[in-house]
């Protein structure tokens, strides 16, 4: 087609081979640029060198056309602009769930993506991938390499996808890999968060661990257990039970730690989902905040400036993690070289009302 794209007879089978694609990726329900062209009284090659900003219209044509789009409200089909440039200038961001997390790095991507040409698209499973590992490889299949330029994929289970494209991870279940990757220091987070109850005079200091399949909980995990061999101590391995990153598993397991003969006087949450349910079982309980029981969550999602009492918790940069990905996707998509392909953003301690001295 390139080499006789000059010819007239080529030209014409191109617009006809053209106009059937279209056929296929606009529905009949939506505004196409057939009617636009229809409308406009021109031919749809003339509505697609003006939407395309090419040459060869006069001036009072292209104001026609441009009038007419205006007008009916037309909008090119995705595919079908991929299909003519290879290129859509659509962003995806693959999570496997809307919740608190996932809502703040989304606050961030519309945040940087804000200004730089490019629109973003969010799909969720709605939470329903379970454990399916692989599930991020199912979602890239379905957009079909038509609908985005490049892809942020959210806590994938997996990182050795092929997509064709640039693909950026945002805190990956096996931790950092081949791909580009942004993540918090969860291990230092974990960390700082036991030496503050230690430091209060706590002792028996329990921990709701996150899910034992994401790296970040095991690091959290790691950074609890650091604090107390810095500090010559050992913890509890009875006080270390599995939050799993979950309100309603976590509300069952600080009600267990709670009503033991001898409770803990601190609780260290691998999120702040799990600190929160632990304030609610508290309380269920007759148990004070801080007074009988101090808590620390982590993430430092806006709830947790909300609830009663107010969390103390330890900051990711959960917006700042967003912005970075958006960031980083858009060097790799324009061809520039950027300067980290690897990166870890820090963590540090946020004070508030959930904790006192012992």
């Amino acid at each position: 087609a390139e080499f006789c794209a000059s010819h007239p007879l080529c030209q014409s089978l191109s617009i006809t081979f053209y106009n059937a694609i279209l056929t296929l990726v606009e529905p009949s329900s939506r505004i196409t640029i057939r009617d636009v062209a229809a409308r406009a009284g021109v031919s749809v090659a003339t509505v697609s060198k003006v939407i395309n900003r090419r040459y060869g219209v006069a001036a009072g044509t292209s104001a026609r056309v441009q009038a007419v789009i205006d007008d009916l409200g037309y909008e090119a089909s995705l595919v079908a602009q991929s299909l003519r440039n290879h290129r859509t200038n659509v962003i995806g961001i693959l999570v496997a769930d809307l919740e608190p997390f996932s809502t703040e790095l989304l606050k961030g991507a519309a945040d940087a993506i804000r200004g730089s040409g490019f629109e973003l698209v969010v799909y969720s499973a709605g939470g329903h991938t379970g454990d399916h590992v692989g599930w991020e490889r199912r979602y890239l299949s379905r957009l079909s390499g038509t609908l985005i330029d490049g892809a942020v994929l959210v806590t994938p289970t997996v990182v050795d996808v092929n997509y064709g494209a640039p693909i950026v991870a945002i805190d990956p279940h096996t931790g950092q890999s081949g791909l580009p990757t942004i993540d918090s220091d969860n291990l230092r987070g974990g960390q700082i968060a036991t030496e503050h109850l230690l430091e209060l005079g706590h002792r028996r200091i329990a921990m709701l661990t996150g899910r034992p399949d994401l790296q970040s909980a095991q690091l959290r995990e790691q950074g609890y257990r650091r604090a107390f061999a810095a500090s010559g101590l050992v913890p509890e391995e009875d006080l270390i039970l599995l939050g799993d990153y979950d309100a309603t598993v976590s509300v069952q397991r600080a009600r267990q730690l709670l009503t033991t003969p001898d409770p803990p006087t601190a609780v260290f949450a691998a999120n702040d989902v799990s600190a929160i349910a632990t304030i609610q079982a508290a309380t269920e309980l007759g148990r004070r905040v801080p007074g009988d029981l101090s808590v620390v969550g982590f993430d430092n999602i806006p709830e947790s400036a909300l609830c009663t009492p107010p969390l103390t918790t330890i900051n990711q940069p959960i917006r700042h993690m967003g912005q970075q990905s958006i960031h980083l996707l858009l060097q790799l998509i324009r061809g520039e070289t950027p300067a980290a392909t690897h990166i870890t953003l820090a963590t540090n301690l946020v004070i508030r009302q959930s904790t006192r001295s012992r």
